[in-house]
């Protein structure tokens, strides 16, 4: 089958966003998706391509005295009748074309159309990031070749309307646990009722007062909220066990461990078990590429509310942030799409940040 990735679809972002969005790639299935990225780039001699898993990574090597990233993933949420894609005069409707294959196609536009950029660019395409941290591509591309993450500067390619969202919360699951006295719900004074005990958990969560911050002028707002609450034995038996998990969204200036300090201040004397936590990052726009970015949008950044993959740069220290086309609000609705200008728009600018 034809690699439908020709040069001519490659140099119009909105032709290449559809030719994207009509190669189905659910997570796990990145296969064909990415073999097409990859033919398409080793065609361009200014490029170093290479492959670890369906992960493509193509870098330029022109001794600029910066590097940047762009990246974006390749793998999308299960289809739900809105595949393959429809289109008319202003908007493309299909699975993905807003998280993220508009963004996705942005960087590869790029990667084929700006053959001596102002810095050196390492373009990253990668697979799972929909799905469970330990199958992402970046986190593969980390572990088995951290070299090739160095950068001064990154851009996330997700959704966030053709504006520029800075750094990431950070995020942590938890679990509260009560317990009591399990007993014949006809004799419940003989028991102790784990399920009453919890009641406690949910209102110090409808007392919480979530922290507000701003960082670098952007303002990152927590959150602390009961996500599930399991508990019970059966109709007749008082329960002697209920759990609370709860999910935490906190600001960037906030580390893991101080986040699960705060945590287990607001819950003192209950039982409480992290069961998952991810970082932050805090915007890092004083880097020089950050700085020139921003002046080219022409508004001020905001912060991210949600974790993304510039944590996983922040980690390493390089500054990051997230721009794209899409609208974070349809990324995986069944009515996903994305507005024709914003993909134009949007390669425009980053053809004015790496060609000027």
């Amino acid at each position: 089958m034809p690699n439908p990735l020709t040069p001519q679809v490659l140099a119009d972002p909105v032709m290449l966003t559809r030719a994207l969005v009509d190669i189905e790639s659910v997570s796990g299935n990145e296969k064909e998706i990415a073999d097409a990225v990859q033919e398409a780039l080793e065609a361009c001699a200014h490029l170093r391509v290479e492959r670890i898993g369906h992960n493509v990574i193509a870098r330029t090597e022109l001794g600029r005295a910066q590097r940047v990233v762009l990246a974006g993933h390749l793998d999308t949420v299960p289809i739900a009748d809105n595949f393959p894609s429809t289109m008319d005069e202003k908007i493309m409707w299909g699975c993905g074309t807003s998280d993220m294959k508009s963004g996705t196609a942005l960087a590869l536009h790029m990667a084929a159309t700006v053959p001596a950029p102002r810095y050196d660019v390492t373009y990253f395409f990668y697979e799972c990031e929909e799905v469970e941290a330990a199958r992402n591509g970046l986190k593969i591309i980390g572990d088995l070749r951290p070299e090739l993450l160095e950068a001064d500067f990154a851009v996330l390619l997700e959704p966030t309307y053709g504006a520029v969202e800075a750094g990431c919360q950070g995020t942590m699951r938890a679990v509260v646990r009560t317990s009591g006295t399990r007993a014949h719900a006809a004799r419940s004074w003989l028991g102790s009722n784990a399920i009453h005990k919890a009641g406690e958990v949910l209102r110090r969560l409808d007392a919480y007062q979530a922290r507000s911050v701003e960082i670098d002028g952007c303002a990152y707002r927590e959150g602390l909220n009961a996500v599930r609450v399991t508990g019970g034995v059966a109709g007749n038996v008082i329960p002697d066990a209920c759990e609370v998990e709860v999910n935490f969204r906190f600001a960037p200036d906030r580390t893991p461990e101080q986040a699960e300090v705060h945590l287990r201040e607001v819950f003192g004397g209950y039982d409480v078990e992290i069961t998952d936590s991810a970082p932050g990052a805090l915007p890092g726009l004083g880097a020089p590429p950050a700085a020139e970015f921003l002046a080219l949008t022409g508004a001020p950044p905001t912060g991210k509310l949600g974790w993304t993959d510039v944590a996983r740069f922040a980690a390493l220290g390089v500054p990051a942030l997230n721009f794209g086309p899409g609208d974070p609000n349809l990324a995986h609705k069944r009515d996903e799409h994305v507005e024709l200008d914003k993909i134009v728009a949007g390669a425009e600018l980053l053809r004015r940040w790496l060609a000027s």
